[in-house]
């Protein structure tokens, strides 16, 4: 075949291609994180919030979205601004022209909703524009108003395809849909449930990060309506990696590098996917459909001094978005201290588990995050195995310790495989202690370094039990063969081991 008519195929081709890509635009090639840019990505170079300076950073950085507020000048000039009032200027009151005599902090005009669309388009295929459409102050037809010239800019400039509309006025979301039933659409003032924005038609939930933390069932209920859930304004590491944690699929941020940063460190952005966990917010005791208590003072096979509780808030209560296990000295029968050990009811086989947690100080101190063979009552210990994730006793103030024992390796016979790590501000700060345990390995993990790593011999259950279901395990011990090696120290009671969360992950 002639090769000018190859080259005349190729060249209809790319045009059937730009045609395609003008006709549904490019969301394959949408950023794949889930950072929304708060009025663009303003902080770290300190630009005006709403610039299209932030705007062009925020793509830039390849953020998922750039969100920006757009209201109604008393001239029905579209702009984009947080803040009802520019300069003192209110803007609903005031004309465009009147409100160009006031520059933004960077020496740019205050941008129109056409300029702004314009240079969201340009050289950008991995950013959505975000656009928040502000009630209007005037009254609610003005609102409904304001979202009907927004959608015509939207569809004059052909950015449908880049676009996702979100308010707080749930009318104005309606009259979107009812205009465009594909617009994309989220609602953000946390007052209706999922279910109730998935039977009007509303594409996603974008809620105050507490909203969820109060609801967290809103969490399932949406994804099992197939809507996007977002949170706002999020600028906490600690909240962000709960939301990372549990698949959210944006995240608005007024840091949107650090939520870059923690995207990288999230077990989700390596295949992993919460299976289990609890975040410790609400008040009370444990909760009693996650976890139970393993109650009394026999001394635990280690000579012991505590007595374990059961459902005594002296020793175990959650409040703050914290779960605090407490030793006292207490007398509790023949014991001269009282502690808790809580184990979870569900039963888990490989995954990554972590706790982020802060441990108690005071010699004879001796917490812990471990997991014991689901067979333990009928194997007998150490047959069934154990995975100590986390050890810490009070007289090595500086060291974690993560250990399995088996049948072959156990500290019965010194065979155990252990390694201990160095840990800065153990009592100060929050810590996150984990596990990666695969058919083939367990990596102990120390703030998301691995620190010590042990490999399946493929032998026998006497040396690897841990191909069955586990139960986690949390505890204070008091003294002990290891943590009262040295003795207690009554002056440190009482003391408080305190966990943030416990989460479990599956591959």
């Amino acid at each position: 075949m002639n090769p000018r008519f190859y080259c005349f195929l190729a060249i209809i081709f790319l045009i059937l291609s730009n045609c395609l890509i003008s006709a549904f635009g490019q969301k394959s090639a949408f950023a794949t994180n889930n950072v929304v840019a708060h009025r663009g990505a303003w902080k770290t170079n300190n630009l005006p919030q709403n610039s299209i300076a932030s705007l062009k950073h925020a793509i830039e950085l390849k953020c998922a979205g750039s969100e920006f507020d757009v209201r109604m000048t008393e001239d029905d000039s579209l702009v984009i601004n947080h803040d009802p009032e520019y300069n003192n200027l209110p803007i609903e009151k005031s004309s465009y022209q009147n409100l160009l005599a006031f520059k933004l902090s960077n020496g740019e005009k205050l941008p129109t909703l056409r300029e702004y669309i314009k240079a969201g388009l340009a050289n950008n295929a991995s950013t959505r524009l975000i656009c928040e459409i502000k009630p209007s102050e005037i009254g609610k037809s003005r609102g409904i108003i304001v979202a009907e010239k927004v959608m015509k800019v939207v569809a004059d400039l052909k950015a449908k395809e880049m676009f996702l509309y979100i308010s707080f006025d749930y009318d104005i979301l309606k009259r979107v849909i009812a205009l465009n039933p594909q617009a994309n659409t989220q609602y953000l003032e946390g007052d209706k449930s999922p279910d109730q924005l998935e039977s009007d038609g509303i594409s996603g939930a974008d809620f105050h990060y507490s909203v969820y933390a109060e609801h967290p069932v809103w969490i399932s209920d949406a994804k099992s309506n197939n809507l996007d859930l977002n949170a706002w304004t999020v600028n906490d590491t600690e909240q962000m990696d709960w939301l990372l944690a549990n698949g959210f699929d944006f995240i608005t941020t007024n840091e949107p590098e650090l939520l870059l940063e923690r995207t990288k460190l999230s077990p989700v952005s390596r295949g992993w996917k919460l299976a289990w966990s609890d975040e410790f917010n609400y008040n009370g005791l444990p909760d009693s459909t996650k976890w139970v208590y393993d109650v009394g003072g026999n001394g635990w096979g280690n000579n012991e001094l505590q007595y374990y509780t059961q459902k005594d808030t002296l020793n175990a209560f959650a409040g703050n978005g914290c779960l605090k296990i407490i030793a006292r000295k207490q007398q509790k029968e023949d014991k001269q201290y009282t502690s808790a050990r809580i184990v979870t009811m569900g039963k888990f086989k490989y995954g990554k588990l972590e706790m982020r947690a802060k441990l108690p100080a005071g010699k004879g101190t001796w917490p812990a995050f471990w997991m014991l063979g689901a067979n333990a009552e009928k194997a007998g210990w150490p047959q069934c195995g154990e995975i100590d994730i986390m050890e810490h006793v009070g007289y090595e103030k500086d060291s974690i310790f993560g250990t399995i024992h088996t049948e072959v390796y156990n500290h019965f016979t010194g065979t155990q495989k252990g390694k201990a790590v160095y840990i800065e501000n153990p009592y100060n700060s929050f810590h996150l202690f984990s596990i990666e345990w695969t058919p083939d390995k367990i990596d102990f993990m120390f703030d998301n370094k691995i620190y010590n790593h042990i490999e399946n011999e493929h032998k026998t259950t006497n040396e690897w039990p841990f191909d069955q279901d586990f139960f986690v395990i949390l505890n204070l011990a008091v003294g002990g063969n290891w943590g009262g090696k040295y003795g207690v120290d009554d002056s440190v009671f009482p003391v408080s081991y305190q966990v943030d969360y416990v989460r479990i992950f599956k591959n």
